[in-house]
């Protein structure tokens, strides 16, 4: 009986043990998870953070974002209605009347000075942004008398100060941003305002804010704001940073159409179809996937420079250079899409095929009609992967498309902001720029990982 008990607890402490290892090697493996997704996602979603800053470079880098503060949305919001536009998207209307406070510290025996309220004439942004500019709020606004409405000592002896002011708008016309600077003497420090400034700057002594009635939204993505409003076309007037999203997707539409239809088709034909040379055209096109296409570039700006040597002239083209029909018939299918669908359609058993043709189906019918709609889930990979290729194709793009600006892509438009934005070390609009690009992809991958999974396992390969 003894020896049965002992046995029993030998046997329970052995599977406590397992169980352990067991617990210990999940948590591990989860924790080296933890440990990759951090690594691979963090600098996006600090970059993410960051496009939301006035300054993104700042130094320390902070988590903290201003505007992230639900205290600054409201403040935001009420300012946005006191400039008689709307909460959520404001402005500085005639008539309105804009309260604002602001607190210091100062030091202990020195007495608060009346800060320095003025109304600048400062031109957003840079660039084509200058030049949309037509009225200052400056030449409209009317700042009140600054009072004082708080004074409180402190422990230590320093003293809280509050003033107070508004901002009258005198004009007839609305303007779409009136930006405020406040400057106060030396070691008379910052403590609060009615909104966080977007600046404090020549050692604490001026405190700047860009727009205080703009409302809630353009407070928040005030760099994304930028990004769309600051870009226009001087030659047609469109705004350029929607045009390049829709060339990108209208590349993408067309490129993955083109694709999935020529893809299927040979996919199809090299791997259930018996004609000569079928191997050697097989082989040719995994030669063709080992070559670079940096290699070929050059040739192939060569013969759309000369139109596919000439053809285009039937079609009153003298060549298809900085035309998206040169940009589309130069990727119309790529070697690596015939290579997922000929996988794909090896693996349907051959029995449905044979089917077809005891029933009298030819082999226009059974492509069409059996083996087509059997391939929807390598077609949706195919088509994220062909999306996702296409969207961020950067160098092929670069090379075709020239001129104007109206005609590039997104990945072109955001080159063009290294001469608009980063020649003034200004990196919040391009920032912006960057995350709005990335952001199709993210949301493809989030909604068809599965069919991203299966594109991968078709061809053992990454897309």
């Amino acid at each position: 009986m003894g020896s049965k008990t002992a046995y029993s607890s030998k046997t329970m402490t052995n599977i406590y043990m397992i169980r352990r290892r067991r617990w210990a090697n999940v948590g591990a493996v989860y924790l080296l998870l933890l440990i990759f997704s951090i690594g691979f996602m963090g600098p996006f979603l600090f970059a993410a953070l960051s496009s939301l800053k006035d300054d993104p470079l700042e130094w320390p880098p902070r988590i903290t974002v201003n505007q992230l503060k639900l205290s600054n949305w409201i403040a935001a919001y009420k300012l946005g209605k006191a400039g008689g536009g709307g909460g959520f998207f404001g402005a500085f209307a005639p008539g309105a009347v804009v309260p604002f406070e602001v607190t210091y510290k100062v030091a202990p025996g020195k007495e608060p000075v009346v800060p320095e309220v003025v109304i600048p004439r400062r031109i957003p942004g840079s660039a084509a942004a200058a030049l949309l500019l037509k009225e200052f709020a400056a030449d409209y606004a009317e700042v009140s008398e600054i009072k004082e409405v708080e004074r409180e000592v402190l422990e230590d002896g320093s003293t809280l100060v509050t003033y107070r002011f508004e901002i009258r708008h005198t004009g007839d016309i609305v303007i779409d941003r009136l930006p405020l600077d406040i400057t106060v003497p030396f070691k008379q420090i910052f403590v609060k305002g009615t909104l966080d400034p977007n600046r404090i700057e020549r050692l604490g002594r001026v405190q700047s804010w860009d727009n205080i009635t703009s409302g809630v939204i353009p407070y928040i993505f005030h760099n994304y704001h930028r990004v769309f409003s600051e870009n226009y076309s001087r030659s047609t007037g469109k705004n350029l940073f929607m045009s390049w999203i829709f060339n990108s997707f209208y590349l993408a539409f067309v490129r993955v159409i083109t694709t999935l239809l020529f893809a299927s088709m040979a996919g199809y034909a090299l791997a259930r179809l018996k004609f000569a040379g079928k191997n050697t055209i097989f082989v040719f096109m995994l030669f063709s996937m080992m070559i670079p296409g940096q290699v070929t570039f050059i040739s192939n700006y060569l013969v759309l420079r000369d139109g596919i040597f000439g053809i285009s002239k039937l079609f009153g083209m003298d060549s298809l250079l900085n035309t998206y029909t040169g940009l589309i018939i130069s990727g119309l299918v790529g070697a690596s899409a015939v290579f997922i669908m000929k996988q794909f359609f090896e693996g349907l058993p051959v029995s449905l095929e044979e089917s077809a043709r005891i029933d009298g189906a030819n082999t226009y019918q059974i492509f069409f009609k059996i083996m087509l709609p059997l391939a929807k889930p390598a077609l949706g990979a195919l088509t994220i992967l062909t999306f996702q290729g296409v969207w961020n194709e950067f160098f092929w793009p670069l090379v075709v498309l020239t001129s104007p600006q109206d005609k590039f892509t997104l990945t072109l438009g955001l080159l063009n902001f290294r001469q608009t934005y980063a020649v003034a070390f200004d990196w919040g609009p391009m920032l912006a720029g960057a995350i709005i690009s990335a952001l199709p992809i993210i949301i493809l991958f989030i909604v068809f990982q599965k069919y991203f999974i299966e594109g991968i396992s078709f061809t053992g390969i990454k897309g």
